[in-house]
């Protein structure tokens, strides 16, 4: 197909991936009445945000949490028409019982953060000052550093406390970047802070899924896209793109005889080498690709009675491997199940599952003294959940040298860390390229 005559009537954009960043390009591209069909590997719609069936309970692959800033996502979810109560709002709040409890007020920023370090009782004034002179350093700068530097780093500079460290700002940072403080961006940790505490009350509110990943968005949009006349295949995988502009072919695809005007590669970066494996051209972005390093997140279910809960929905734990502690019964689960989260690399590595289980145990134990071994447990990790987020990483572009040939995904270019909203951000930009070139617009989000 000769591009110059290439309009929305005849374009066909192929999307490889049903995760958060394939589905919002398909929606991004089907409300601007361009045809697209989206392939899926797995018969499970999500990613590698996904729901995942074990033992007959109904669990997600890791547990996930939205903040308030997450505003593409926010929106994509109420075109969808998707319940506000799939997601517990709560104030931003760092629980971690016996040694922090801050919790932001519904204010203005810096009012907000200012409030929940003044009524914080565990905090000395070294520590309140230390952490407002840790903001104030950032915002002089407008939240850009001179030169990318690690967390570490940045704390070492700002002069932070022992107990900020320990107890803020390295919990902080593992949860958002999910890469140890030691190795990580202090420019993408200071983008997130910039988005989320230094904002206001609303953008740094947590928004916990009170459902599972799947329904939470990838269903939903799939409902969307079908009504609307796109095809989603799932259990459809594509092994390898070939052709080129205009002209593409997806081996894998159950209809051979269909060429697609452009091509958007949604799937986890390692697997991006093997479907462009055909194209010289593309051997220096698979060599950028395949280089990016990477992180693990384990999370772990144990199942108790259903009187054993914790005193916030998320609160976190200190002296551990294990770093979040998540109520799944007061978020829409099971009464007496908790998750346990690990992110990023560290000495847990090494452990068995069966010890991983057991320190998972003994961080609830702590708070419920000879508290008898859980009724079930599962160790849930992906060792390749995100690219290890450091100082110097080079991401891809959405855009590649063939044209029509676009790349979404959260590894993909930007300035936040690997998450849903980058996710969706990137499947966004990769319809909008493609909308741009084809002089096309989708109606606005619904607000």
């Amino acid at each position: 197909m000769d591009a110059s005559s290439m309009d929305a009537s005849n374009c066909h954009v192929g999307i490889i991936g049903a995760g958060y960043a394939g589905l919002a390009a398909a929606v991004e591209l089907t409300r601007a009445g361009i045809t697209v069909s989206v392939f899926e590997s797995s018969r499970t719609l999500g990613g590698r945000a996904r729901v995942v069936t074990k033992d007959d309970y109904t669990l997600d692959n890791g547990q996930h949490i939205l903040a308030g800033a997450y505003t593409e996502t926010l929106k994509l979810m109420r075109t969808l028409r998707v319940p506000p109560r799939k997601l517990q709002t709560v104030p931003f709040t760092l629980n971690v019982p016996g040694r922090i409890d801050l919790r932001a007020a519904s204010l203005p920023a810096p009012l907000h953060l200012a409030w929940g370090l003044l009524k914080c009782k565990e905090l000395s004034w070294a520590d309140r000052f230390a952490a407002i002179r840790l903001v104030r350093h950032l915002k002089r700068r407008r939240f850009a550093l001179e030169a990318d530097i690690t967390v570490s780093e940045l704390l070492n500079q700002t002069k932070q406390t022992p107990l900020l460290r320990e107890l803020m700002w390295e919990p902080l940072c593992v949860a958002a970047l999910n890469t140890p403080a030691e190795i990580a961006s202090a420019q993408v940790f200071a983008n997130v802070l910039r988005d989320t505490l230094a904002a206001g009350a609303t953008a740094s509110e947590l928004l916990l899924p009170r459902t599972d990943l799947t329904d939470l968005l990838p269903f939903p949009a799939t409902l969307y896209l079908n009504r609307s006349g796109a095809s989603v295949y799932t259990a459809t995988p594509i092994r390898r793109v070939q052709g080129d502009s205009g002209e593409f072919q997806l081996e894998g695809d159950a209809h051979p005889h269909i060429r697609y005007s452009h091509v958007i590669v949604a799937t986890a970066p390692y697997h991006v080498s093997e479907l462009l494996a055909d194209y010289e051209g593309l051997s220096q972005l698979r060599q950028q690709i395949d280089s990016l390093p990477y992180e693990p997140i384990t999370t772990v279910y144990l199942a108790y009675d259903e009187a054993i809960g914790l005193p916030d929905p998320m609160v976190g734990v200190s002296g551990s491997v294990v770093q979040w502690l998540f109520d799944r019964g007061q978020l829409g689960g099971p009464a007496g199940m908790i998750a346990a989260v690990i992110s990023g690399s560290g000495p847990h590595t090494s452990l068995s599952r069966e010890d991983i289980a057991l320190k998972a145990h003994e961080a609830v134990e702590a708070l419920h003294p000879r508290l008898p071994a859980p009724k079930w447990s599962q160790v849930i990790t992906e060792k390749r959940a995100t690219f290890s987020c450091r100082p110097g990483i080079v991401r891809p572009l959405t855009i590649t040298p063939l044209p029509g040939l676009l790349l979404a995904g959260d590894y993909v270019d930007s300035p936040y860390p690997a998450t849903i909203e980058s996710a969706v951000r990137s499947g966004q930009a990769a319809a909008r390229h493609i909308m741009r070139g084809l002089g096309v617009t989708a109606p606005a989000f619904a607000l």
